[in-house]
């Protein structure tokens, strides 16, 4: 199952990503492919893993596509450069960073690649969890072109609902294969929820000022949460 989220800059993307992962974990749902395609890259920051040191795929521009060896296809040999990329853990899952889209080089290849790698190596996992970079960008782009779950996140504002919906409606005017989408309302204080037409309000996340970006750290509240939309969405 291939579960994407999305939403404005700020919202908390990269926590809710990491904590859909962490309970995915938790009830061994393994291993779990956390795909970091926030060019902000620190989705790896809140799992608790240093990967800085690892290949990123903004590091495979149009010169690396043409080093093929003899004997080897270039698919192939894309294929086996994109593996390089999965940094593996112990605990559970693997992450794969997308980088920044800065430098020479087609960046353009490398989202087309993206989306041919995930939907191939998505039958290994169980789980792919997307960590998207801000706003609609993802979705104009078309990496993800095959989505199961896109969870849209917005904090209790209405610029911040507007944005929602801007997604939402994004995605419907795509040729994006979305099976279902909910909202996710995070940083949630007893606020009145804005209805967005055509989006369910699947769960919210209550607002802690003390929660942990410790992967490992345990808040229960939060946790019960995040559990709750998992659930109700059948993922769980």
């Amino acid at each position: 199952m291939i579960i994407a989220v999305s939403g404005k800059g700020g919202v908390g993307k990269s926590t809710i990503s990491s904590l859909i992962i962490k309970q995915l974990v938790a009830i061994k749902k393994l291993p779990v492919l956390a795909v970091d395609a926030d060019p902000n890259s620190n989705l790896g920051y809140y799992l608790g893993v240093d990967c800085t040191a690892e290949t990123v795929v903004s590091d495979l521009r149009e010169d690396e596509f043409k080093k093929n060896p003899a004997g080897i296809s270039k698919v192939e040999w894309l294929n086996m450069k994109m593996q390089e990329c999965i940094f593996e853990t112990a605990k559970g899952f693997d992450l794969l960073v997308m980088g920044r889209p800065e430098g020479p080089g087609c960046y353009c290849a490398v989202n087309n690649l993206l989306r041919d790698f995930l939907k191939k190596i998505a039958s290994y996992y169980p789980f792919v969890v997307i960590d998207n970079e801000a706003g609609m960008e993802h979705l104009s782009r078309r990496t993800n072109n095959e989505i199961d779950m896109l969870f849209i996140v917005a904090e209790p504002t209405n610029i911040s609902f507007l944005a929602a919906e801007n997604i939402k409606k994004t995605a419907e005017h795509l040729p994006i294969k979305i099976k279902k989408k909910y909202l996710v309302v995070n940083k949630y204080q007893n606020e009145n929820i804005r209805k967005i037409d055509g989006l369910d309000m699947i769960g919210y996340i209550r607002y802690n000022k003390n929660i942990s970006d410790n992967f490992d750290a345990d808040n229960p509240e939060i946790n019960n949460d995040i559990h709750n939309v998992l659930v109700k969405s059948g993922i769980l």
